[in-house]
């Protein structure tokens, strides 16, 4: 499984968010100038974030965008899954669970069970504000 930049950006701005999360709506142009990112690229991740209802936007003078819960209630396994649409280390791990036509007799599902448990254990048990501290 690689993370692509969408979801490595997203992360990056959920925790600039956090961190200025004092000051209202932040200004999009303030996280490009701090995080040193696309104006064009971030646009797309952050009307990918607010239509999830994990940050809040707002247009106009004083407009920008806002976390909507606190820093230590945004698991990197949420905001993940909507950059990424799947956080699973192989394809074939998305057939756990259901019927999946090789399960019998497949000698590396086990493995990737084991893999998909520890990134899902790793990225539900890590937070934005644990990231803030990191």
């Amino acid at each position: 499984m690689i993370v692509s930049t969408r979801g490595r950006y997203a992360l990056r701005v959920m925790i600039d968010l956090a961190e200025q999360n004092n000051e209202g709506f932040i200004p999009l142009k303030d996280i490009v100038k701090r995080q040193g990112l696309s104006l064009k690229y971030l646009e797309t991740i952050m009307t990918t974030l607010s239509k999830a209802g994990l940050i809040q936007g707002a247009h106009g003078k004083g407009g920008g965008y806002k976390l909507v819960k606190k820093p230590e209630e945004y698991r990197v396994s949420d905001i993940l899954v909507v950059t990424e649409k799947s956080i699973v280390p192989a394809s074939c791990a998305e057939c756990i669970g259901e019927d999946c036509p090789r399960k019998e007799g497949c000698r590396t599902l086990p493995l990737w069970e084991k893999v998909n448990a520890a990134v899902k254990e790793c990225f539900d048990g890590t937070t934005i504000a644990d990231l803030m501290r990191e």
